[in-house]
């Protein structure tokens, strides 16, 4: 009986020992599968450097980048190569654009045209030998800077002179030198045979009866139409002289009329230069000093304006020196025109005169 009862627990000591066998067997068996496993992901791993690879590519593109540099030195010869054979420069498209000429080459080849420049008998002729306007010798400019050199002008009552000529030239100075914004070096103004150089300018709107008529945007737009027209008349003695200078202009203008109680900022281009000349027109001056009448407006606008300046010469009697860029308009309007070059008269005659002039028309009208 004891021996059986040991044989039986050698059976059952057996058994876990298989099992220990088995559990071996299937530790070796995940050992290997571990050890398999771990060559799949090593080949993984290497696929990353593929990856590397391809993040290399936009490496490539960095001289592309290097295009837009190349074209700065193209554009720079063949401007050089243009401008000094004076040769015509191609267009986008078809047909091709003349060189403009530069300010320095304008004054070398108007200077050829009268080295000498007009004569005061010539000026004198031309103003009908009856001047009311007289500038004579006059040497001015900004500062110490010395802009208009020996320049001479004469202009009858009534008349209208137009000033053209280049960029720098020295056309709005000249107004400027009349209205007393310069310095005077020497030389003399005279309106009326009465000497008014050394005047200030609110001297010569009062007592000369000289008016400047800015550029542009002299309007206050927060003001009313009368109110800026009222403005003009500061310098009268009494508030109801301006006031009645005012209503005159409303009875002259009933466009202004009609928006005389409206901002000025809601007019038109046209209509607020009309309101700038106006506004001069209070002061009741014989003499209206224009700088760019046209300037920034639509071309319907500029023959309005054009058509107010000829009512107020050849109705009002009013005498009118102008500025105009744009210089065809400018010399069919007047009775007179000057052609400035640095600060000196290279021509003077009569507009429709300057307007055939080859020269003239070469030089500042575009052909």
């Amino acid at each position: 009986m004891a021996t059986k009862s040991t044989g039986t627990k050698a059976s059952a000591k057996k058994a876990p020992a298989k099992k220990t066998a088995k559990t071996a067997a299937s530790a070796t068996a995940a050992a290997k599968k571990a050890v398999t496993a771990k060559p799949a992901k090593v080949a993984t791993k290497k696929a990353a450097p593929a990856k590397t690879a391809v993040k290399k590519a936009p490496v490539k593109k960095a001289p592309v980048k290097k295009a837009p540099v190349k074209k700065a030195p193209v554009k720079k010869t063949m401007a050089k190569k243009t401008v000094a054979k004076g040769k015509s420069v191609s267009g986008y498209g078809s047909g091709g654009v003349d060189v403009v000429m530069s300010v320095d080459q304008i004054a070398k080849e108007a200077a050829s045209i009268a080295a000498s420049g007009p004569s005061k008998a010539d000026l004198d002729k031309l103003a009908n030998n009856d001047a009311f306007l007289v500038i004579e010798d006059l040497r001015a400019g900004y500062g110490k800077m010395e802009i208009l050199h020996d320049f001479s002008l004469r202009i009858g009552k009534g008349q209208a002179l137009c000033l053209i000529g280049p960029n720098g030239a020295g056309k709005s100075t000249v107004l400027h030198s009349i209205f007393g914004f310069t310095n005077i070096f020497s030389g003399s103004i005279t309106v009326g045979g009465k000497n008014v150089t050394s005047l200030k300018p609110s001297e010569k709107l009062a007592s000369a009866g000289i008016a400047y008529i800015l550029q542009d945007k002299s309007v206050f737009p927060q003001m009313t139409v009368e109110e800026n027209l009222l403005m003009g008349g500061f310098l009268k003695n009494k508030p109801a002289e301006a006031k009645q200078a005012a209503e005159r202009v409303f009875d002259k203008y009933s466009r202004l009329a009609d928006r005389r109680h409206k901002p000025a900022g809601v007019l038109s281009g046209g209509e607020r230069r009309l309101l700038e000349i106006s506004r001069a027109l209070v002061m009741e001056p014989d003499v209206l000093l224009v700088d760019e009448p046209s300037i920034g407006l639509e071309p319907r606008f500029i023959d309005m304006v054009f058509e107010i300046l000829d009512d107020l010469q050849k109705v009002d009697g009013k005498t009118i020196v102008m500025v105009e860029q744009n210089a065809k308009k400018g010399l069919a309007f007047a009775d007179i025109g000057y052609v400035l070059v640095s600060g000196e008269t290279a021509l003077a005659d009569r507009g429709d005169t300057l307007l055939e002039n080859p020269d003239v028309g070469r030089l500042f009208l575009g052909g």
